[in-house]
């Protein structure tokens, strides 16, 4: 009972490119909005040097989660699945980075106060990243990705990009994700069952005991991607070439509003990061 119930921790732990039905501003926003706010906010993450840029990130991204009506603890649920890249990420800046205030020397390993402060926003980094673009899938429903992301990449189509099979498969790709922690939560409930662990041990132990895991579920996803594209040819799905949409986009006050935020969020981002130190 015990393994069943930390299997199935694990694997509803993982949040990302789950959506979360809500009524709230956010989710009434135009995906194309939302697309473009994402896109920018993860941008402006890597332009930030400075401690006041973070500390104004993590407002905007609080402020964001108020307005989506998301529970908090529903949407930092999806760090546990990232932790171990974080720790990596955090221990290699620590330990191997270099600089001019060096704190400890042993071999190769080499602690300093440059490396400690990139670590430290390497982490709050990679939290608001995965935070921010985890409450777009949280606020918009797969179908509405794949309208915003067709729609705002449109002009590719004179370059003959195939934008709407590209935001197909994107959008196919998100309605997968549940789909497989669901039939991973079966497979390793039924292999706990029988006697499998997936709790104790080391890492690369753990890690081993995973195989059983990975080999059904490949062979779970192949076949459900081939009876889908049967079930596509079998419609006489042939690309997005003159297909209509039943809901066609269109924006609204609000979504010029949503923009309005966002170009405001930029010009303070520019202000931070070449006014104040």
């Amino acid at each position: 009972m015990g393994k069943e119930r930390g299997g199935d921790i694990i694997i509803r732990d993982i949040t990302i490119g789950q959506y979360y039905p809500a009524k709230s501003v956010l989710h009434s926003l135009d995906p194309r909005v939302k697309l473009a706010g994402t896109f920018l906010y993860i941008i402006s993450l890597f332009i930030f040097e400075s401690l006041s840029g973070y500390v104004l990130a993590g407002l905007i991204l609080l402020l964001t989660i108020k307005a989506s009506h998301v529970p908090f603890s529903y949407i930092v649920k999806g760090l546990k699945s990232v932790v171990f890249v974080m720790m990596f990420a955090v221990f290699f800046n620590v330990f191997f980075s270099h600089g001019q205030h060096q704190l400890v020397k042993y071999g190769v390993i080499s602690i300093t106060v440059e490396g400690i402060e990139l670590a430290c926003f390497m982490a709050i980094r990679l939290v608001y990243l995965i935070l921010g673009s985890s409450l777009m899938t949280f606020t918009t429903t797969p179908n509405q990705l794949t309208d915003g992301l067709e729609k705002a990449l449109a002009p590719l189509n004179r370059l003959k990009i195939p934008v709407h099979e590209i935001a197909m498969m994107m959008s196919i790709a998100l309605r997968f994700i549940p789909i497989l922690l669901e039939e991973a939560d079966k497979i390793m409930k039924a292999q706990s069952a029988r006697g499998a662990d997936f709790e104790t041990g080391n890492l690369m132990t753990r890690a081993k005991r995973l195989v059983p895991l990975l080999v059904p579920l490949f062979i779970s996803a192949f076949r459900r991607a081939n009876d889908l594209a049967m079930a596509m040819e079998a419609r006489c799905y042939r690309g997005g070439e003159g297909r209509t949409k039943m809901k066609p986009l269109k924006y609204k006050r609000l979504d010029y509003v949503g923009y309005s935020l966002v170009a405001s969020y930029l010009g303070i981002v520019f202000v931070i990061e070449n006014y104040i130190i």
